[in-house]
């Protein structure tokens, strides 16, 4: 078989895994832009709606991302031990999932909504503030039924089923788009919420996600049969000690950079509401893109995880080395969108002139940062299949906080560039966070013994 044979067979492979969950992602982000979009047009020439909308959905991202990260933990446990066929196994760590997620949710939930009076101490200004707490709240709501969902679909994806969730995803996000027109403008004698009706319809949307993905194992006999025997008892400290052993340190390395991008987007506020309501169409572009990214990334996950549990060093190289060229081609793609339609795109989601032209410019630098983002991502997911995962804490420590956070006062203030000298920092932060990662990965399978 010669190399091009090889490859081909590596990129069929992660793309049949990859595909469905690039579109339930991009429908997830799709949901996002679908809120950004009307409540723009909600506010019209008013930039408040959107700026409430963006700094508090970056503050309740910030939140739920350290609770996603932990259940992404269940993926390579459930890949590495479903591939050598020890389905008792894979059972007790659903139980245990389940329950230990869905608890973690709601205490985070509890959480989110009682610490909402702090979002009026980070600099915002007090109309913002007061327009994003309603639709910050009504977020806190959905994430119990977020915590159970992703319980379901990382075991899902831990057997390779990625359908699965796609369609339930997307059928969630018609749902919440639906629910978005009812709530946002009022419509059916309902009343007109504006961004406090988008963080009801997100909720509404993501229970409806939960009973869907609880309902499909009870009604398939291939995976009613791990749910049996659950209860409360189930719940082992040896078996969330796993968890957690995978999931933390994924949980802190997407907070961190998360937070890097929450705090960006904290000190773009200090710049008004022109740059808040431009940099939430300009992330939620860079979302959009990214979500191609870490589907991407999420398969990766999936294939070396199996490679792993069978032991097949080979394997494992070669998924890896067609991952990289998979993303790399996407970061191109990516970049030339960006580009090339950085007027035409910021028209889709506002009227105001002011928030269009800062946002051609910043796009710029979204699409300068696509290729180290990718780059990055996708050694997060091979670490992750690896279940070597201590490691990538420190890094995006070292990334985000000492190289990125910094980077972006220096560019955005102390240089004056504003938003976009913000957008430029990401780089600088990814970049590291890229060379580093790939570092550790090509030492990691130099040591492979099988």
């Amino acid at each position: 078989m010669t190399r091009w044979q090889q490859y081909k067979e590596q990129y069929r492979r992660n793309l049949k895994l990859s595909i469905p969950i690039v579109l339930s992602q991009v429908g997830q982000m799709l949901t996002q832009l679908a809120d950004t979009m009307m409540v723009g047009q909600y506010g019209g020439e008013d930039p408040l709606p959107l700026a409430a909308v963006s700094f508090g959905s970056a503050i309740a991202f910030l939140i739920l991302i350290g609770c996603i990260g932990v259940a992404l933990g269940l993926t390579p446990l459930i890949g590495e031990r479903y591939v050598r066929k020890e389905h008792g196994e894979c059972s007790h760590l659903l139980h245990n999932a389940l329950i230990f997620y869905t608890t973690l949710g709601l205490l985070v939930g509890m959480g989110q909504y009682l610490i909402s009076p702090l979002l009026y101490h980070m600099g915002q200004s007090v109309e913002v503030v007061t327009g994003a707490i309603p639709y910050y709240r009504a977020l806190a709501y959905s994430v119990p039924f977020m915590m159970f969902f992703f319980g379901f679909k990382s075991f899902l994806e831990g057997v390779g089923n990625t359908r699965t969730v796609m369609v339930i995803t997307l059928v969630a996000n018609l749902l919440n788009v639906g629910l978005n027109y009812l709530l946002i403008f009022g419509r059916c004698g309902l009343p007109a919420m504006g961004a406090e009706g988008a963080g009801w319809a997100t909720t509404l949307s993501r229970v409806a996600q939960a009973a869907m993905i609880f309902g499909y194992f009870l009604l398939h006999k291939e995976y009613r049969r791990y749910l049996k025997g659950f209860s409360l008892g189930a719940l082992q400290l040896s078996k969330v000690r796993r968890l957690l052993s995978i999931g933390l340190p994924i949980a802190g390395q997407m907070f961190l950079e998360s937070s890097a991008f929450v705090g960006t987007g904290v000190m773009i506020g200090w710049l008004g509401a022109i740059s808040l309501s431009a940099n939430q169409i300009a992330i939620s572009l860079g979302n959009c893109a990214f979500m191609v990214i870490l589907s991407i990334g999420s398969a990766a996950t999936i294939r070396i995880s199996h490679c792993f549990g069978a032991k097949d060093a080979g394997e494992l190289r070669l998924a890896t080395q067609a991952t990289y060229h998979l993303v790399l081609a996407w970061g191109v793609i990516a970049s030339l969108i960006f580009i090339l339609f950085r007027y035409d795109i910021p028209r889709l989601f506002t009227d105001n002139e002011e928030v269009i032209a800062l946002t051609a410019d910043i796009l710029i630098f979204v699409a300068l940062y696509q290729l180290w983002d990718g780059l990055q991502n996708i050694s997060v997911g091979v670490l992750r299949g690896l279940q070597d995962v201590k490691i990538i804490m420190p890094i995006a420590f070292v990334a985000y906080w000492l190289l990125n956070l910094p980077a972006g006062y220096l560019f955005g203030i102390h240089w004056q560039m504003g938003a976009p000298g913000f957008f430029l920092s990401y780089s600088v932060g990814l970049s590291a966070a890229a060379l580093l990662l790939m570092w550790r990965i090509r030492r990691r399978i130099a040591t492979l013994q099988f």
